[in-house]
């Protein structure tokens, strides 16, 4: 699934146009004025554990800023109203849809559903894909970051959720999104997975939080602005700065650094791989695999850790 089309020339033009425009995000948020995770690795449960749930698997729509906004929710097999739940928010790519991220269908469906997350959960966390404002982030006026926690406290108001485990992940623009939340929200998001981000254009409301930070970017993919993105995080987190290794260009592999010297709880991790604007790469061959991508695992992994 190379999406390097949709990122033409007026694509990344309104993408800036969104950077400049987008703002401050309402004030109030879950989780904002408490840290992300206990330090003893309590759970910290929503108000709805316990009680019977009336949101279930399917699409919901919900009031954000006075606009009809949509998101698919996947409620665990077997849910338990008594177990706080990781809660895992995948945001999709310029032109894709929430569809797109729940069902996986673009690379191979089920199996990439969710980014590949999905199948690895068993039936432990509880997905949502929001959908974007003509399938885009450009959070304009902060209105997306505004969705979310309108969102978050939708669904954490009928799910039992553990709201000191909650993520954020996605492609693309998707990445942007996340990086955006990762700014804007670092103490409502306990991690975040930013993919081939093109650069800052959902904003950067805040930027100055810390937040348990992973990413990926391909070589042949602008990986500069990718660097630069997970640098703002290294010194957030209080990391070690360095260089991490990079693959070669033709080598088909990827290297994933885990930085030293960060805060207890805030890593930062980078995975550079041979490849271009891509969202499943693999190592070995070429362009995306939803079954052979290493991606997923890394992720889940690094997400999993808390």
């Amino acid at each position: 699934m190379s999406l390097r089309k949709l990122l033409s020339v007026p694509i990344v033009a309104a993408a800036l146009l969104a950077l400049v425009m987008g703002g401050q995000a309402a004030a109030g948020t879950p989780g904002a004025d408490s840290p992300s995770a206990e330090a003893d690795g309590t759970a910290v449960t929503s108000a709805a554990c316990g009680q019977a749930p009336t949101l279930g698997d399917g699409t919901h729509t919900i009031q954000s800023g006075g606009t009809n906004r949509s998101f698919i929710l996947d409620v665990p097999d077997g849910y338990d109203r008594n177990r706080p739940y990781r809660l895992v928010l995948g945001f999709h790519w310029w032109g894709g849809t929430a569809t797109d991220v729940a069902t996986g269908q673009t690379v191979e469906r089920d199996v990439w559903a969710y980014y590949g997350l999905k199948r690895l959960a068993n039936n432990s966390t509880i997905f949502v894909a929001p959908q974007g404002i003509s399938n885009g982030w450009a959070n304009t006026g902060g209105q997306d970051v505004t969705f979310v926690d309108d969102l978050l406290r939708r669904v954490e108001a009928d799910l039992c959720v553990d709201t000191s485990r909650r993520f954020a992940l996605g492609f693309s623009y998707g990445g942007a999104m996340s990086y955006s939340l990762a700014c804007s929200r670092p103490n409502t998001f306990r991690a975040v997975a930013v993919y081939g981000a093109p650069g800052q254009i959902s904003g950067c409301s805040g930027g100055t939080g810390s937040v348990a930070y992973f990413a990926a970017h391909g070589v042949s993919d602008n990986i500069a602005n990718g660097r630069s993105m997970r640098d703002r995080f290294v010194r957030n987190n209080g990391c070690t700065a360095q260089n991490p290794p990079e693959p070669p260009q033709g080598s088909l592999r990827h290297i994933t650094t885990t930085y030293s010297g960060c805060a207890s709880g805030r890593p930062v991790t980078w995975a550079a791989f041979d490849g271009g604007h891509i969202a499943a790469p693999q190592d070995g061959a070429p362009g995306d695999s939803g079954s052979r991508t290493w991606l997923p695992g890394e992720t889940w992994r690094f997400f999993t850790q808390f």
